[in-house]
C-alpha cells in the first residue's frame, strides 16, 4: 500500500475525526461555571471588551447569575447587540452598556466619572479588553496604542475606581493577562513607543508582562481592604484578537484552532472562576492558568521590586499633569 492509499483509506479519516474530538474535549477546563451555584443577586459587575468573545461570555455568565452587568465598549452598535442579546438569553434587563475607549485616558476618565456617579457600588471588575497585531501608532496621550489599550488604560481605570470597590467589599478585580507574558520584556521606554518591535505578538507579549507585575503590586497595596486582584491566562482563544494580522495568518490560526484552539465561551471559563468561585475569596495577587490552576508566572512578573517601581511609573503616566 503507497502513501497516499494510506492517506486515504477510511481508517485514516476515523482516526483523525477522533483525534480531533480528543482534543477539543481536553481544551475544557475542570472548573465548570454551569455547575457552579454562585449567584450575583444585588452584585455590580464591569467587564471591558464585552461586546464579543471571552468578555461577552464573562457578561453572559454574571447576567446569568443575577448580577447588574455593565458592558464597557468602544463600538456603541457591537455593544448594543452585545447588550440585548445577553438580556434576551438570560432574562436579566438589568444589563448595560457605556461606552469607553481604553486608548484614551480622557474617555476613561469620563467613563470611571460616569460610573462614580450612577453607581453605589462595584463587585466586580474584569479587565478583559486588548488589541494584537497593531502597527505603530502613538495615542495623544503620548502612548503606544497597544501599551495604552492593554495597559495603561486599564491600569487608569482600575485605580479610578478602586475606592468604590473597597466600599463595595468583597470584592475582585480579574485581570486577562496571557501565557504569553513569558515572552515579554519589561522596558519603561516602550510606553512611548520607543524600542518596539512591532511584528506578530511581540508588542503584546509586552503588555500582558505589565498586566501581571501591576496586578501582583495593586494586591499587596489592597491587604486589609477586602478587595482582591488576580490575573488569569484564558488559553489560546479564538477571538477577535488576531484581526489586525495579516489575513494568511489569520486564516492558518482558524484553521488550526478549530481542532487546539478554545472557543471564546471556553475562554470565559478561567476568568469567571476568578471572579465568583467561593474558595478564592480572600485570594489575591496570584496567576491562573487557563484550566483555573494556581501557577507561578514568569520570574520578571514575581519580583516585588520591579513591581513597585512599574506600577509608581504608571501612577506617573496616568495622572493628570
Amino acid at each position: 500500500m503507497s502513501f497516499m492509499d494510506l492517506l486515504c483509506h477510511p481508517l485514516w479519516a476515523l482516526s483523525a475525526a477522533l483525534l480531533a474530538l480528543v482534543v477539543r474535549l481536553q481544551r475544557r477546563a475542570p472548573w465548570d461555571p454551569k455547575a457552579c451555584d454562585v449567584r450575583l443577586a444585588g452584585k455590580t459587575a464591569i467587564v471591558t471588551g464585552a461586546n464579543t468573545g471571552i468578555g461577552k461570555f464573562i457578561a453572559l455568565d454574571f447576567a446569568r447569575r443575577g448580577a447588574r452587568v455593565i458592558l464597557a465598549c468602544r463600538s456603541e452598535s457591537r455593544g448594543t447587540a452585545a447588550v440585548n442579546e445577553i438580556r434576551q438569553q438570560t432574562g436579566n434587563r438589568d444589563v448595560h452598556l457605556r461606552l469607553v475607549d481604553l486608548s484614551s485616558m480622557d474617555s476613561v476618565r469620563d467613563f470611571a466619572k460616569r460610573i462614580l456617579e450612577e453607581e453605589k457600588a462595584l463587585h466586580i471588575l474584569v479587565n478583559n479588553a486588548a488589541v494584537s497585531g497593531l502597527p505603530r501608532q502613538i495615542t495623544k496621550d503620548g502612548f503606544e496604542a497597544s501599551f495604552a489599550t492593554n495597559h495603561l488604560g486599564p491600569f487608569l481605570l482600575t485605580n479610578l475606581l478602586l475606592d468604590l470597590m473597597k466600599r463595595s467589599a468583597p470584592a475582585r478585580i480579574v485581570t486577562v493577562s496571557s501565557l504569553n507574558h513569558k515572552k515579554g520584556k519589561v522596558d519603561f521606554s516602550h510606553f512611548h513607543g520607543e524600542n518596539l518591535v512591532h511584528f506578530m505578538d511581540q508588542v503584546y507579549n509586552h503588555t500582558k508582562l505589565h498586566n501581571i507585575i501591576c496586578t501582583n503590586e495593586l494586591a499587596r497595596r489592597l491587604q486589609e481592604t477586602g478587595v482582591t486582584a488576580n490575573s488569569v491566562h484564558p488559553g489560546v482563544v479564538m477571538t477577535e484578537v488576531m484581526r489586525y494580522y495579516p489575513f494568511w495568518i489569520r486564516c492558518t490560526f482558524n484553521l488550526i484552532g478549530f481542532f487546539f484552539f478554545k472557543s471564546p465561551e471556553e475562554g470565559a471559563v478561567s476568568s469567571i472562576y476568578c471572579a465568583v468561585a467561593e474558595e478564592l475569596e480572600g485570594v489575591t495577587g496570584k496567576y491562573f492558568d487557563s484550566d483555573c490552576s494556581l501557577v507561578l508566572p514568569a520570574p520578571l512578573a514575581r519580583d516585588p521590586a520591579l513591581a513597585v517601581k512599574d506600577f509608581e511609573i504608571c501612577e506617573k503616566l496616568t495622572s493628570k499633569l
